[in-house]
């Protein structure tokens, strides 16, 4: 039997906003920082690490390229969404005023979200490769003319000093984060539950309209349908989707049925419950 870690792997430096949501949603477990997305999973995969954090999907930015094509075959199962705001503060050297910075440092991403604030400041936007590995360039730069626009965990981290919070010219910028593990865990944990699957069309007429046919006639809510070709051809078109509700629950039961009958391939991601931040959002919509 294999010995829980009780770590849970991210992609990018720590401090990044992967690393930010690990703390969020798993404060008991050690964060294990790694490269790219497909070493975050052979962690999980290779027992390095018991759980994985991968971000899906940006409020404002929409969904994370590659991030998809890589679900499917990860061997790993969807057991929790994490929403994480977006909260991102100017970090400068110790002793460095909002006066002396002259370019502030980031993933363009994040240069593109406060564009308000360095217009205002005169400050020039550097590209860096990502927000966290930013922080710890201008940490090790010591230039007070030179900040990052990171997570106010990354200037924890670095050692440097917040110079202005929340400069985020959207204050509702939220990043969705998928929990993933080796086991799947398709139990009832919440009211609210979200189903993920991955599937294929047949090849016949109107396959997909008629494939989402049964979520319309049984009243399940889809809240994400994604598209992406496979293997690079295309012909060969893959389907991404989120569905409110448990397989087990009549209406998706048969819905899922009837999407069965018009797909060459259906394969379960995941069954989990929903973050609270997403009713929020729902709300505030």
């Amino acid at each position: 039997m294999t010995t829980p870690t009780n770590r849970i792997a991210f992609q990018g430096e720590p401090g990044a906003y992967s690393h930010e949501a690990c703390r969020k949603a798993r404060p008991d477990m050690e964060a294990l920082p790694c490269r790219t997305f497909e070493d975050v999973i052979e962690a999980v995969r290779s027992h390095q690490a018991d759980l994985a954090m991968l971000p899906v999907e940006n409020s404002t930015y929409g969904r994370v390229a590659d991030i998809h094509h890589l679900l499917p075959e990860s061997g790993l199962h969807i057991v929790e969404e994490a929403f994480v705001r977006v909260h991102i503060s100017l970090l400068a050297v110790p002793g460095a005023a909002l006066s002396e910075v002259r370019e502030a440092m980031s993933h363009t991403v994040l240069l593109g979200q406060c564009r308000g604030f360095m217009r205002r400041h005169g400050i020039r936007a550097v590209t860096g490769a990502d927000t966290a590995g930013s922080a710890k360039e201008v940490a090790s730069r010591g230039n007070p003319s030179l900040a990052a626009l990171a997570s106010p965990l990354a200037g924890e981290i670095y050692g440097l000093d917040r110079l202005a919070d929340q400069i985020e010219d959207r204050q509702n910028n939220t990043t969705r984060f998928l929990i993933m593990s080796r086991q799947p865990d398709y139990s009832r944990r919440s009211d609210r539950m979200l189903t993920s699957f991955v599937f294929r069309v047949r090849n016949i007429p109107a396959a997909l309209y008629k494939a989402m046919g049964g979520f319309a006639t049984n009243g399940v809510n889809m809240t994400k349908l994604e598209s992406y070709m496979v293997d690079g051809v295309f012909t060969a078109t893959q389907f991404y989707a989120d569905v409110e509700g448990h397989p087990e629950d009549p209406a998706l039961h048969r819905a899922l049925e009837e999407l069965r009958y018009f797909t060459s391939s259906l394969d379960m991601l995941g069954v989990y419950p929903a973050d609270p931040l997403r009713e929020t959002q729902r709300q505030d919509a």
